[in-house]
């Protein structure tokens, strides 16, 4: 029974600092965007 709770921990530590790790990596990412062309045909 303890090495199953043990186990458990260590998964739950993982998995959790995997999540950490991609959330930290995915607000680090610098997004970008495609500047407007000048459509003058609209006018």
């Amino acid at each position: 029974m303890f090495t199953v709770l043990i186990i458990s921990m260590i998964i739950i530590i993982v998995v959790l600092l995997l999540s950490v790790a991609t959330i930290s990596k995915a607000y680090q990412y610098k997004h970008t965007i495609d500047p407007l062309k000048k459509d003058d045909d609209n006018k």
